[in-house]
C-alpha cells in the first residue's frame, strides 16, 4: 500500500506519522512545496519576536526525523491529480503514484485586489520567506500599516509591537476579530490594543498603495521628516484609505484572510464548494482520495452543515481520522467546532462552538458577565439545556471546561439555570453534568 500526502503542514505530518504507526510496511510519501523542513506557520510571530530561531518553527526538531520513520519527502509543487491513473503530477515534470491520497494543502493568504499590492514593501505573513522580508523592514521606529484585524492580524500585533514599530491597523469590518468574538468582546480587545499604543481604524479599507513620489496629491517627504530609525530608502510607500486619508509607511502587512489551496484539483471530480467537501471519515467524492485540515469543508458538530474551519485543532483531529480510514480502520470525525484562543498584546481571549448563539425561536438563550475595568468578559450561549458556544476574555481557567461542555454536548438540566445566574459556576456544572455521568 502506498500513501501519498500532499502538504507537509501539521495535518500532513500528523497523518503521515499516524499511518506509519498503523502500518509499518506501507510506503508513505509526504509532499511539500517549500524547501524548508516541515514547519508551523503559527510559530512565525514568535520568530519575529525573537523568541525562537527558524529551527524553532520546525514541526519536528530531530534531524532525519521523517527518514528514521521511513517517511519519504518530496519537495515539489503539485500541479494536477489524475484519479483515474492514481497519479499526482509535479511541477518538475515527475509524478507520484498512489493507492490512497490525502490532500492536506492548507490555505493561502488572500490579498485585496488593489493597485500597489505587489510592491516589495507589501508583505503577507504566511511563510518563512515572508517572515524574513518583514524582519528586514520592521525595524525599530518603522511605520507599519497592517491590513486586517482578524485572528492572524491580532497574533501579528504582538510580534510587531515587540519590534518597536509604529503600528496602525486597518479593518474593513465594523470591529476587530468579528468572525470569532461578540461585539462586546471585540470592543474590549480594541480598547486594550489602543491603550498599548496601536492605532486601530475599523470600517475602513485600503484602495491603493503607491510609492511615495507617485501618491496622488502628495509631495515626496524629505529625509529629515521620516522619523527616528527610518531611512529615506525604506520610507517609500503611501496607502490611501477608503475615506481619502493617506498614510505614509515603510511596510504594509496584509492579514486579510485565507482561502483553501485547491487549484490543482480543477480537472478532477473532487467535489469542491468553498473547500474540499468531505464526509465524517474525511473521504472526498472520489474513491481513494481523502482530505484534512484547512483545505476541507467538513460537517459542523451541531448543524451538520459543511463549513471551512482553518484552525489547527480541527486539522490535527481530521488528520488522525483520515489516516485511520486510509489504513482500513473505520473512524469518524465528530464535526467541526470553532476553537479560537488568542493572545493580543497580553490579553487572552477565546471563543468556542456557536459563540454567536441561537435564536429564541430555536431554543436559544444566553448570558453575559462583564467587567470592563478589569478586562473580564464571559458569554455563554445555550440551545435548550446544552451549552453550544462561549466567548471569554481574561478567564483562562475556564477554557478547558468550556471546550469540554460544548464538545460533549452534555445535557445540563438544572445546571443551565445555575449558569444563567452565575456564569462563573462552569466547573461545578462540568463536574455535575459531564464527569458524574
Amino acid at each position: 500500500m502506498k500513501h501519498v500526502i500532499i502538504g507537509n503542514g501539521p495535518a500532513g505530518v500528523i497523518a503521515a506519522e499516524t499511518l506509519r504507526k498503523l502500518d509499518s510496511g506501507a510506503e508513505i510519501v509526504l509532499i511539500g512545496n517549500e524547501q524548508e523542513p516541515a514547519y508551523s506557520r503559527m510559530a512565525i510571530p514568535y520568530l519575529l519576536e525573537g523568541n525562537i530561531d527558524e529551527s524553532g518553527t520546525y514541526l519536528r526538531k530531530t534531524p532525519g526525523h521523517f527518514s528514521s520513520h521511513h517517511i519519504g519527502e518530496n519537495r515539489s509543487r503539485v500541479i494536477a491529480v489524475k484519479p483515474a491513473l492514481h497519479k499526482v503530477l509535479l511541477e518538475d515534470g515527475q509524478y507520484e503514484t498512489y493507492d490512497r491520497l490525502l490532500i492536506a494543502t492548507g490555505s493561502h493568504p488572500v490579498n485585496p485586489s488593489i493597485p500597489g499590492i505587489d510592491l516589495p514593501q507589501v508583505q503577507t505573513c504566511w511563510t518563512l520567506a515572508d517572515a524574513r522580508a518583514i524582519a528586514a523592514l520592521a525595524k525599530p521606529g518603522a511605520r507599519v500599516l497592517q491590513i486586517g484585524a482578524g485572528f492572524i492580524g491580532c497574533i501579528m500585533m504582538e510580534a510587531l509591537v515587540s519590534r518597536g514599530v509604529d503600528l496602525t491597523v486597518i479593518e474593513i469590518g465594523d470591529r476587530m476579530v468579528q468572525r470569532m468574538m461578540t461585539p462586546k468582546a471585540s470592543g474590549m480587545i480594541k480598547r486594550w490594543v489602543e491603550q498599548k499604543g496601536v492605532r486601530v481604524m475599523t470600517g475602513k479599507g485600503v484602495v491603493r498603495i503607491d510609492t511615495l513620489g507617485d501618491a496622488p496629491g502628495l509631495i515626496e517627504t524629505t529625509k529629515s521628516s521620516l522619523g527616528e530609525g527610518v531611512t529615506a530608502r525604506s520610507a517609500s510607500i503611501v496607502a490611501t484609505l477608503t475615506d481619502g486619508e493617506a498614510i505614509s509607511c515603510d511596510l504594509v502587512i496584509v492579514a486579510a484572510g485565507v482561502a483553501p489551496n485547491i487549484d490543482f484539483l480543477d480537472d478532477t471530480d473532487v467535489h469542491i464548494a468553498k473547500g474540499i467537501v468531505v464526509d465524517n471519515r474525511m473521504r472526498t467524492s472520489v474513491a481513494d482520495i481523502y482530505a484534512a485540515g484547512d483545505v476541507t469543508e467538513a460537517p459542523d458538530i451541531f448543524t451538520g452543515i459543511h463549513v471551512v474551519s482553518a484552525i489547527q485543532p480541527n486539522a490535527a483531529e481530521q488528520a488522525k481520522v483520515a489516516a485511520l480510514n486510509m489504513a482500513g480502520q473505520e473512524d469518524h470525525f465528530p464535526g467541526v467546532m470553532a476553537i479560537n484562543v488568542l493572545d493580543t498584546l497580553g490579553l487572552i481571549s477565546s471563543s468556542f462552538g456557536q459563540w454567536w448563539g441561537e435564536t429564541t425561536e430555536n431554543g436559544g438563550s444566553g448570558v453575559e458577565l462583564i467587567d470592563e475595568a478589569k478586562y473580564l468578559y464571559l458569554s455563554l450561549q445555550f440551545k435548550d439545556d446544552v451549552l453550544i458556544g462561549a466567548t471569554s476574555i481574561g478567564h483562562t481557567d475556564h477554557i478547558g471546561v468550556i471546550r469540554g461542555l460544548i464538545q460533549t454536548r452534555a445535557r445540563l438540566g438544572p445546571w443551565k439555570e445555575m449558569l444563567l445566574n452565575d456564569p462563573n459556576a462552569l466547573m461545578k456544572a462540568y463536574l455535575g453534568s459531564v464527569v458524574v455521568h
